[in-house]
This record gives structure tokens, sequence and C-alpha cells, in this order.
């Protein structure tokens, strides 16, 4: 043993992020589906402005109609205040088809109706790319993240599978139902800890925050008197620079990729 085995040495670097991959591009169609109207527009929507313009055809699936989302407005007028914002929303970012499945925002439950709803839309959309929000424990390794998030998001994930196999909701076909689809070949994550690949995003920046603006009365609900327009050109600008600062110093949409 050397006479410095004991000396005391600084301590190691923490490990650098792994670089980031350009997301896949040869691809037509998309399904968006999360639990929530706004869970696209604080996350996707930006890249989702992009692939729109490009003539891709993107399809938003809402779980829930986000009734329990404004703490001075009953569920019922909520619901009908925050689907009018998530049609408005999807719209400005060129997503023409906005579904909603009419789960219980707030306590949706995990398990095989879920799984049969959500094979079911992409067995009739047939969708390549499947895009939904964080399903991890935690924003960023700081933040808890919501039971609704977590649960659709894992969902997605399951049902991505449970879509292309025929013996798996066999009810989902019968009479006019659609054929399994077993097409898809990515489920993208967004605001995921562990981005792996980004989306570089330019003109889609101006339409993500007008999408996200269009979500006014949960903005106003949010409380301290924020400006829709200003409150979402300040969190999606920021967004998409700390997205750039991972990727090649351009704003950027970052994204979990599961090939399947």
């Amino acid at each position: 043993m050397s006479e410095d085995s004991n000396a005391p040495t600084s301590p190691a670097s923490p490990p650098a992020d792994p670089p980031l991959s350009p997301m896949p591009e040869d691809w037509q169609r998309a399904l968006a589906v999360v639990a929530h109207p706004d869970d696209l527009e604080y996350g996707a929507a930006a890249a989702i402005a992009e692939w729109t313009a490009a003539g891709r055809e993107i399809t938003y699936l809402l779980v829930t109609r986000g009734e329990a989302g404004i703490d001075g407005l009953a569920p019922d007028e909520c619901a009908v205040i925050r689907e009018a914002e998530q049609r408005a929303g999807a719209a400005l970012v060129g997503v023409d088809t906005v579904e909603f499945l009419d789960h219980r925002d707030g306590v949706i439950e995990a398990g095989t109706a879920l799984r049969r709803d959500l094979a079911a839309a992409i067995r009739r959309h047939r969708p390549e790319l499947l895009i939904t929000l964080n399903h991890h424990d935690t924003w960023g390794g700081v933040h808890w993240n919501t039971p609704d998030h977590r649960i659709v998001g894992r969902a997605v994930l399951d049902a991505a599978g449970d879509a292309g196999n025929r013996w798996i909701f066999p009810e989902i076909g019968e009479g006019e139902g659609p054929a399994p689809w077993g097409g898809v070949r990515w489920v993208a994550i967004a605001g995921s800890p562990h981005p792996t690949h980004a989306a570089e995003v330019g003109p889609g920046i101006d339409r993500a925050v007008a999408s996200l603006a269009a979500h006014g009365a949960y903005i106003r609900g949010l409380g301290g008197e924020q400006d829709p327009a200003t409150y979402a050109r300040g969190f999606i600008e920021q967004m998409v620079r700390a997205g750039g600062e991972r990727y090649q110093g351009r704003p950027a949409t970052l994204f979990e990729l599961y090939p399947r």
C-alpha cells in the first residue's frame, strides 16, 4: 500500500446526461393519449405543431374531461369549459380530431377497463406513434406525479401491445369493430425525467404558446391573477430552452421513446 493511499480524493463528477437522439421522422399517423385537457399543451404541443405542419396526422384522446381541475367550478360546469378549451387548443396546433373517454378525473382506475378503451382507440386510429405524458413517479426526481398521469401513461404502454393481439379484448372486433392493429412502432413519453430523444422546434413554439393560453379558465383557476398568454409564453419558452440545452443548443421538446 502506498503512503498516499489514505489521502483524501476529490469527489467524482456526476455522470453526464446521455446524448439525445432526434425523434424518428418516418411515420405519418400518431395518437396522443393523456389524462386531462392541457396535459399535451404542457409537454408536447410544440413538437405536435411542427409535425402537423409537415403534413402528419395526429389525433388527441383525453381519458377524462378534466372536471376536477378547477376548484371554483362544479364538475359538470368545469367539464364543459375544459372540453371546449381542449378543442380550441388542439386546433391551434393543427389537430382536428379530439375524443374523450369519460373516465373520472382524479380517480382514474388502473386495470383492464382502461386498457380496453385505449386498445379500441388504437385499433380505430391505427397510429404508428403513440404520445403520452410522464408515467414515472416524479417530475424530475423532485415533485410527486399524480395518480392519473402515472396510470394513463402506463396503460398507454400496455395498450400498444394489447391493440395488436387479437386474443386480448376480442370483443372489440366483434361485428363491425376495428381489426387488431400491431403497427405501433414507438411510444413517446413527454415530460419524462429520463428523456432519450428530442424534436427540434421553431415555428411550433408560438403555436404551442397559443395552445396552452387557450386553457384560460384552467390557468386562471391556478390563482395569482395570471394572464394566460403571459403564463403560457413563460412556461413554453422555458421548457423548450431547457430542452435545447440538452440537445444541440437549439429549442427542443424532449421525449422518452420506447420502441415497439
